[in-house]
């Protein structure tokens, strides 16, 4: 099952929190409120797509807090940071942790919208990346265990002569296997399989 980006919005003030999702849906984008990070920790559904947008200090667990939890879990959500401190050790922390931005409240409304789009393109492009890999590695899953391994030696530039030599076959069965690597991966070239032993991280 697909979903539609979301903006998931983390504050426990509840004035600050109405207004990001006022902006958010006003831009066409739906948008979920949670009033603290425990909340949204308890209710997020791992796979969902879309950003997150946080307060850094808030009772409880903190902005910082909740990085690290999405971390622990392996949730790659941009995260875009809000603070009325920008100046704190903090901040920095949240920049490291890997938040996309930190704005300062009160915030610009464009600017707060800018670095959402942004981090929505950039979790769109995220996901296609992973949807990619996945099924290069699906291709990758259908080949004999000598063709992984006469594709690893393409990968790596072998000719089919010096192949043949250290497997300990002919070179016309080589030249077979070949055949039936490029067949399974569904390239032409040589080139076309770098790319995607590099694309399908294969080539370990």
């Amino acid at each position: 099952m697909t979903f539609e980006p979301v903006v998931f919005i983390v504050d426990d003030d509840a004035r600050a929190r109405n207004s990001v999702c006022a902006l958010v849906r006003s831009c066409g984008v739906p948008a979920e409120a949670f009033s603290s990070a425990e909340e949204f920790l308890a209710k997020y559904a791992p796979g969902r797509p879309g950003c997150l947008v946080t307060d850094l200090r808030m009772t409880g667990m903190t902005g910082l807090d909740l990085q690290d939890r999405l971390a622990e879990r392996g949730i790659r959500l941009p995260v875009i940071v809000l603070t009325a401190y920008p100046r704190t050790r903090s901040t920095v922390r949240a920049m490291k942790a890997g938040a996309l931005t930190l704005l300062e409240k009160p915030y610009d409304e464009e600017e707060l919208w800018d670095a959402i789009r942004k981090a929505l393109s950039h979790e769109a492009a995220s996901r296609a990346e992973d949807n990619r890999r996945s099924q290069i590695q699906a291709r990758a899953a259908l080949l004999a265990p000598v063709e992984r391994t006469v594709m690893k030696l393409i990968v790596q530039g072998k000719p089919n002569k010096l192949i043949a030599k250290q497997l300990n076959l002919s070179v016309r069965t080589i030249e077979n296997r070949r055949h039936d690597v490029f067949d399974k991966m569904g390239v032409e070239s040589v080139a076309e399989l770098v790319r995607l032993a590099i694309e399908g991280e294969l080539s370990e």
